[in-house]
């Protein structure tokens, strides 16, 4: 037969305040969402469930009562909504001005291909015409520098 370990009662209570400390403060330590709720203390402070509501039930009142007077929504975490949310639209224009630049990048590429042909295909007729005599390759490099 195994023998329990008794329980700390004050232990628990130190964990049940930490842990509503750490939630309404926005830093939570285990809670993954760190979101005001029964459930979520329960979750940060390591508990169970029917430890927690059978001998420290003025504990979760307390904390719902602290998390409803802060509009059920952490500062820290409302701070962290909003940068969020300035963050999800500057990636949106900075997307938008991304696609734009591209659009505006292959329609130049474009372009220089056809001028590039367009140039080839006129140095091809004047040679062809007689009328224009190019210059070695030597002599050109020379009388542009």
């Amino acid at each position: 037969m195994t023998s329990r370990r008794p329980r700390d009662l004050e232990a628990e209570r130190a964990a049940l305040r930490a842990a509503a400390d750490r939630l309404l403060a926005g830093t939570p330590l285990r809670s993954a969402s760190g979101r005001l709720t029964a459930s979520e203390l329960m979750h940060e402070s390591g508990l169970r469930r029917d430890v927690a509501y059978g001998d420290h039930k003025e504990l979760i009142e307390e904390f719902q009562a602290r998390a409803k007077a802060q509009h059920c929504t952490p500062a820290t975490m409302q701070e962290l909504a909003e940068q969020n949310a300035q963050l999800k639209d500057r990636l949106d224009n900075a997307t938008k001005a991304l696609a734009h630049e591209r659009k505006t990048s292959a329609a130049l590429r474009r372009i220089i291909a056809e001028l590039d042909l367009e140039l080839h295909h006129a140095q091809e007729h004047l040679e062809q015409s007689g009328n224009v005599t190019r210059l070695p390759a030597s002599r050109r490099s020379t009388s542009r520098g």
